[in-house]
Formats: structure tokens, C-alpha cells, sequence
């Protein structure tokens, strides 16, 4: 699908199979971005009263619904997200988000493109949740061994394409990385 709208969104939009129904909504969703925030994947659903879009970005979860009378926009940032749940039918499912206490349910989710959404939101939360230990820190003993080094450079570099830590978290990981050479 060619949108031209920004090279993150136009990648992501990309890898959907079907966007009926929400191109204005991938044209819009620059607006409710906030400075910095880069979209990683989208899928198409039904939230509340309307088809729209799900962006997973840099920083957050949002469902944009643009119509030509109203707009709705909800967003949960993955501080707030406790857990997530999938459940896929033949085609559609549903993809359940918890966070502070509420429980959004976004449904007519394409089967490949909600369980792919579910298994990277799982992965980011599993980088963020507060007491979970944190992969790919620098261990309490220095590491002796050059393999162990280019092994955990490797771990931390998939940790990032996975979207599980930042890039400001992989930078200070790796400059910990090397530093203990």
C-alpha cells in the first residue's frame, strides 16, 4: 500500500494486507503523534463505535478512528499496559489490552496481523515491566571471554529490533557492554 505519508508509517502501512477502511486514518495519524514517536506496526480493528487503526509506536498503543464528523483517538502507553491477550478465530480476533485497571477490547483484528501485533506488544512489555529482570544488562562478574561479549552484543541487538528496549537503552547497555573489555 503506497501512502507517502512518512517513512515510518509508509513501512508499516506496507506490511498490511488490507487497509479498507482506514486509509484516512493513516494519512491523519502524524497528527497524534507525539514529538520523537515512530510507528512500528499497524492493524485494522474495531474499538468502541468504529473501525480504525492500531499503531504501535515507540511509546505507546493508540486505536485512531478519524470520521468525517469526529475524531477518536485512545492511547496506552506501555507504562500503564499489564498485559495483553489475543484470541483469533478463522479469520478476525480480538486483541485485549489491560492497562490501569481498564480493559479495551479491539475487535475484527485480521488473524495475521493481531497475532503478530500481540506477540511484539508481549515482547516490549516483557523488556519494560517494573521488577522483571532486565536481559542483556551487563552481569554482576566481568565477562572474561571475547565470545561472551559478541554473544551479548548479539542478544541486545535483537532485543532492540524486537522493539523491546529503546535505542537509548541499547546505547547504554552497549557502552556497558564494551566498557567491561
Amino acid at each position: 500500500m503506497d501512502v507517502n505519508v512518512r517513512p515510518d508509517i509508509d513501512a508499516a502501512a506496507a506490511k498490511l494486507n488490507s487497509a479498507f477502511g482506514s486509509k484516512r486514518e493513516i494519512q491523519r495519524l502524524p497528527e497524534v503523534l507525539w514529538e520523537g514517536e515512530t510507528v512500528e506496526m499497524l492493524a485494522t480493528g474495531v474499538y468502541g463505535k468504529g473501525n480504525g487503526l492500531v499503531a504501535m509506536t515507540s511509546q505507546r498503543l493508540i486505536f485512531l478512528k478519524h470520521g468525517i464528523m469526529s475524531q477518536q483517538v485512545e492511547d496506552f502507553p506501555y507504562s500503564r499496559i499489564s498485559s495483553v491477550q489475543w484470541s483469533g478465530g478463522m479469520l478476525m480476533g480480538t486483541l485485549i489490552v489491560f492497562a490501569s485497571n481498564n480493559k479495551a477490547e479491539i475487535k475484527q483484528v485480521p488473524k495475521d496481523q493481531g497475532k503478530i501485533l500481540a506477540d511484539a506488544l508481549r515482547a516490549r512489555l516483557a523488556g519494560s515491566v517494573p521488577g522483571a529482570p532486565a536481559p542483556a544488562v551487563a552481569p554482576a562478574a566481568p565477562a572474561p571471554a571475547g565470545g561472551d561479549i559478541a554473544s551479548r552484543l548479539a542478544t541486545l541487538d535483537q532485543l532492540r529490533a524486537a522493539g523491546a528496549i529503546t535505542d537509548e537503552e541499547y546505547r547504554d547497555r552497549r557502552t556497558k557492554i564494551l566498557d567491561s573489555l
